[in-house]
């Protein structure tokens, strides 16, 4: 893969992991990454635990100098006040988080949460020094109806409506067909190239050639060992939001060593 934005893989652990779980796989998954070398400048590498383990795995990271980086599950659109449940901005970054997903789709699915919601969250975390991986992708009917291109173009561009040209060149999207969610179905690397480029082109018609260069796009969706090194062979794939795989510090740390893998 040629191209000067770094790679970035996140890991996802949904509600998965406890905090004492997540302790466990981020220590197995910082050994097993050093005993293979692994150069944190040339591919970068993210958890995003639930709410209840990032105090813990932020403790971990920061006392034992890890090069894992901390993310969160989600963000609110609000800074404080009397909203029950949510977290806010000013709290993930007093907790040294540096990225949050937004407008994942199991958010959109389960909570209802709509363009105009993912748009206001990408805002408060920019507000706050987060970087946002703002999340996009179809369900299988609109696949099948071969609208997924102009479905997901529509979503990265309401999600970022009103935000600066350097704003979005340092934020992430995340390309993440819902019908490959969790299902064991992976869409091929032409699929995942064909709207990453999508996105990519999107930014560069409304915030110009130079974020289009520089905001990095992943795939995600049943990201798995053997599927991670063609999808990353793709020239507008610049890395991958991983669920399940990703709560397997083995099967994790060899997603994040793609260049190892064949494409």
């Amino acid at each position: 893969m040629s191209t000067p934005r770094t790679p970035l893989i996140a890991g996802n652990w949904k509600m998965v992991l406890d905090h004492q779980q997540g302790t466990l796989l981020v220590q197995k998954l910082d050994w097993t990454l050093k005993d293979a070398k692994h150069d944190y400048s040339a591919v970068e590498v993210v958890v995003l635990p639930s709410h209840t383990s990032l105090r813990t795995v932020q403790t971990l990271i920061e006392g034992d100098k890890l090069s894992i980086v901390l993310g969160a599950q989600d963000v609110s659109a609000h800074d404080a006040g009397a909203y029950t449940g949510e977290v806010s901005g000013p709290q993930l970054a007093k907790l040294g988080v540096r990225y949050v997903a937004v407008g994942h789709s199991e958010r959109r699915q389960y909570h209802g949460e709509d363009d105009t919601l993912v748009a206001a969250k990408t805002a408060a975390a920019l507000k706050h020094g987060l970087v946002p991986i703002v999340c996009v992708g179809e369900a299988l009917e609109v696949r099948r109806a071969g609208q997924h291109v102009e479905f997901t173009v529509a979503q990265v561009e309401s999600a970022l409506a009103g935000l600066s040209p350097e704003q979005v060149a340092g934020l992430v999207l995340a390309y993440e067909p819902v019908w490959a969610i969790g299902t064991g179905e992976v869409a091929t690397p032409e699929d995942a190239q064909e709207v990453c480029a999508a996105l990519r082109g999107a930014v560069g018609r409304v915030f110009g050639a130079d974020a289009a260069a520089a905001v990095r796009v992943l795939y995600g969706g049943s990201v798995k060992p053997a599927s991670i090194a063609s999808i990353m062979a793709q020239p507008d794939v610049d890395g991958a939001l991983v669920g399940g795989a990703s709560t397997d510090a083995v099967d994790f740390a060899s997603i994040v060593r793609f260049r190892d893998h064949p494409a």
